[in-house]
């Protein structure tokens, strides 16, 4: 064994000013915690309806395969990606999730002090990307339930933005523009700034969300998922649409070795079985509609869901909403709620089977009647 050496590595700067965060804590995080597992996980907005047969086929016939490296060019799932939206596979870069692809964009994009224009309260894994490069975060506040479009714009003309990140339709609340109102954006996007359009339940949003934004425009980067309609999400497959010379410079960046042969084949899978997509997106919605059940029952306010999972206003501050989040977690329901006040009055709980819900709703009024006598 080594003797010790008497200093530890020594850190960047940047990196040694930066806390030890995760900006998630996962379910399999609470249960080593609690010591058990939960009895219905409803909280990281994960399919659990699950990916095509076809995909599970794939991944498993691809599984004898594993002792090679996956394509580094993920040649055939771009191709396949550029057909099913119209463009080439010059438009379009596949990654590690969209949080892979979002931090490639920032390490490509943003320079110590460089301005970046978001929402408070909107995705936070785009924040810890900005914040680990040096970017300077500039958050403007929701109007309502929505992200704000003339505040994020005004904000990133004022700052003179390197990048302007939207998500639609929203995460934490579910909330989503029209096609339209994104259309306009893009045309009063000020020089020099890039807006990223996170795209991650639009499989589950009603028609007229996706605006028409030509791949080629070099003013937009739409970034898309397998995660949430398609039911992939242990597998982490991203991918991005944009500009071709924007799209090329992930290969300066990127792991090019990170996508696994097993993701590869099942999202490959996965998207050429559109009428599984169509039966998920059918139970998500009648999943969406017994949430919201549910939730009225017991005197929240379910707000309108254009994802797979439904908002619930608990009438009261944060306080009183992460008591509700302990009731629940306590009777073994996994959910989560929006870190940011106002927003922070409520609980957001995914999409689930029967079972699922019966559980939640089976939790929810004594999660609520102990919430309401704490605060008293």
């Amino acid at each position: 064994m080594t003797a010790p050496r008497p200093t530890p590595p020594r850190f960047t700067p940047l990196v040694a000013s930066l806390p030890a965060t995760v900006p998630f804590v996962g379910p399999e995080t609470q249960e080593r915690a609690r010591g058990r597992r939960f009895a219905a996980r409803l909280g990281a907005n994960e399919s659990v309806f699950g990916p095509s047969p076809r995909a599970i086929d794939a991944m498993a016939a691809a599984a004898r395969d594993v002792w090679m490296y996956g394509d580094p060019e993920n040649h055939d799932l771009r191709a396949a990606l550029a057909a099913h939206h119209g463009t080439t596979p010059a438009h379009v870069m596949v990654g590690e999730g969209i949080d892979g692809l979002l931090g490639y964009l920032v390490r490509m994009l943003i320079a110590p002090g460089d301005a970046v224009v978001t929402s408070d309260g909107a995705y936070p894994t785009f924040n810890f990307h900005v914040a680990g490069f040096g970017g300077a975060l500039h958050k403007v506040p929701y109007h309502g339930n929505h992200e704000d479009p003339e505040a994020l714009l005004a904000r990133a003309t004022e700052t003179r933005a390197r990048l302007l990140y939207i998500a639609n339709p929203d995460n934490p609340m579910g909330s989503h523009h029209p096609a339209a109102t994104l259309e306009r954006m893009v045309e009063r996007l000020p020089d020099g700034c890039l807006m990223v359009l996170d795209e991650a339940y639009l499989e589950l949003a009603p028609g007229g969300t996706a605006p028409m934004i030509a791949p080629e425009d070099p003013r937009v980067i739409r970034m898309r998922t397998f995660s949430k309609g398609y039911g992939m999400a242990g597998a982490r497959v991203g991918y991005a649409i944009g500009a071709a010379p924007l799209i090329a410079a992930f290969d300066r960046v990127r792991n090019h070795f990170g996508m696994g042969r097993i993701a590869q084949a099942g999202a490959l899978a996965a998207l050429a079985d559109q009428d599984w997509l169509a039966q998920v997106q059918a139970q998500v919605a009648t999943a969406r509609d017994g949430l919201a059940a549910i939730a009225r029952a017991n005197g929240l306010v379910p707000l309108p869901s254009a994802t797979n999972f439904v908002t619930m206003d608990c009438g009261a501050g944060g306080a009183f909403a992460r008591a509700v989040l302990s009731g629940l977690i306590a009777r073994d329901i996994f959910v989560r709620m929006p870190f940011t006040a106002p927003h922070d009055r409520c609980i957001r709980v995914s999409c689930g089977t029967e079972a699922d819900l019966a559980a939640f709703a089976a939790a929810l009024p004594d999660a609520l009647a102990e919430a309401q006598a704490a605060l008293r």
